[in-house]
């Protein structure tokens, strides 16, 4: 059953148990009330025929001391017809309970006479046939007789009433429950509008559609919770597009894998068949080893920068105080030989927190990206300099630089601007990405800022304090 209809149903039992409750204590209410009013109107009527019953009983002339049945007779038909237009049931009985006079259409019950005291008047509500009555029975003591006075008056307007105001009520209720069951469903369905809402939009999500969002109709807590549910679908939508984003780069990242483990190893194959299959003169067998050599050496850079990668992503570094000069003197070192392009150094003296071979890793691959964007003979400058949050590393090239749509994917593994510039100089595209990773450890990142045929700067900032950023690292 759907929402709205149970509260539509739970509305309208309550309502009839309400208007139920209510119309019965109502009408009831007031048929006790007419009850009462019509037997203290029985028992004054009663107390008004003893009176004149003694009165009349006094003032008949007698030649005995005691009243006679006659006479009673006399008087209750007396006392029958002064009614004054309304029918008046009376009944006269003797001390032993035998009728003296009586109404016509008198009940012929007496059991009523056993209850009467010598003083007190008592009734009872009696139904004779379709008709109701309250039955009344007092004691007279007259003229050295005790009689019994009943009389019985019709209230049956009383109980009619009672029964018309219960179909009344009935009808009136029926008519507020078939009038509320319309406003009420009408409302149902307006409260429940922001939850159908909500119920169409996570249909929507299920259904692959994760931009779709609930439309908030309402300031209230279903209102709050469709906002609620917007946010989570909004970050729902962002964990899936990173998800998505995550499985291309790693499919690009296996497709890259595959062919840059495909040119090298064909290589390797063709020439070491060569070399196994004929025989080739001295410098034929040179250039063929010379070229599984470098392939295979191609492929180590590859494999260990791979490894790299890998643990700087798993693990965390061990910050040690250097100077700033002896990683620079490193990077000089390796490049002063076999570098085609000029080095020009401008280092600043300071101290660094990080791990040194990391460092030199990161410098080492930065200039490396350098000289193969560069041309024979052409400037890169490398810099150091002491900052007031820490100190700033830059290596700048006046090469081919970086379109700037290439600029956010640069630091991808795998991933080449100029794959056939890259491959010639045995590059494979991970060479920043092991700097990024690197940098992250360090509480730091790779700013890359660059434009096609001008050149490109990158630079890193190391943070003065990395006590903190190495503990986040190991959590």
């Amino acid at each position: 059953m759907r929402f709205s209809y149970k509260i539509l149903l739970c509305t309208i039992i309550i309502m009839a148990a309400a208007f139920g409750f209510s119309g019965f204590y109502f009408v009831n209410f007031v048929f006790e009330t007419s009850l009462e009013r019509e037997v203290e109107q029985a028992m004054d009527e009663s107390s008004i025929l003893q009176f004149a019953f003694e009165t009349a009983a006094l003032n008949i002339p007698s030649k005995y001391n005691i009243l006679q049945d006659g006479a009673v007779a006399q008087i209750g038909a007396q006392l029958e017809r002064g009614g004054q237009g309304r029918e008046r049931l009376i009944r006269f009985s003797d001390e032993d309970g035998n009728t003296l006079f009586v109404s016509h259409g008198f009940t012929e019950d007496i059991s009523l006479l056993s209850s009467v005291g010598d003083e007190a008047i008592v009734y009872q509500v009696m139904q004779l046939g379709s008709k109701y009555y309250v039955h009344t029975a007092m004691k007279i003591s007259v003229l050295n007789r005790s009689l019994f006075l009943e009389t019985m008056r019709d209230i049956t307007g009383v109980f009619t009433e009672r029964t018309m105001g219960f179909d009344m009520y009935r009808q009136v209720t029926l008519l507020m429950l078939g009038g509320s069951c319309a406003v009420m469903l009408f409302l149902c369905f307006w409260l429940t509008r922001p939850i159908r809402l909500l119920t169409r939009a996570t249909k929507k999500m299920a259904e692959g559609d994760y931009a779709y969002r609930a439309k908030k109709i309402s300031g209230d807590e279903l209102g709050k919770l469709t906002e609620d549910f917007n946010k989570m679908a909004g970050a729902l939508e962002e964990n899936v597009d990173k998800l998505k984003q995550e499985i291309r780069s790693r499919e690009d990242f296996i497709g890259a894998f595959a062919h840059e483990l495909k040119t090298p190893l064909t290589a390797i194959i063709g020439y070491a068949d060569m070399l196994r299959s004929r025989k080739l003169d001295e410098e034929k067998h040179f250039l063929s080893a010379n070229y599984i050599y470098t392939e295979g050496k191609r492929l180590e850079t590859m494999s260990f920068r791979l490894l790299d990668i890998i643990v700087t992503k798993r693990g965390s570094v061990n910050l040690q105080r250097v100077a700033a000069k002896d990683l620079f003197t490193y990077v000089q070192d390796v490049f002063a030989e076999h570098a085609q392009q000029r080095l020009v150094y401008e280092v600043h003296s300071g101290e660094v927190y990080g791990e040194v071979d990391l460092l030199k890793s990161v410098l080492l691959n930065l200039v490396d990206n350098a000289c193969k964007a560069s041309g024979e003979g052409a400037t890169i400058e490398i810099s150091g300099e002491k900052q007031e949050k820490g100190y700033l590393f830059q290596v700048k090239d006046y090469g081919v630089g970086i379109p700037k749509e290439e600029q956010q994917r640069i630091t991808e593994a795998f991933y080449m601007v100029d794959k056939s510039r890259s491959r010639s100089r045995n590059g494979a595209g991970l060479g920043l990405a092991l700097c990024v990773e690197i940098l992250r450890l360090h509480g730091s990142e790779l700013c890359i800022d660059s434009e096609p045929g001008k050149g490109t700067t990158m630079s890193f900032l190391l943070p003065e304090k990395q006590e903190d950023t190495n503990e986040e690292s190991n959590h």
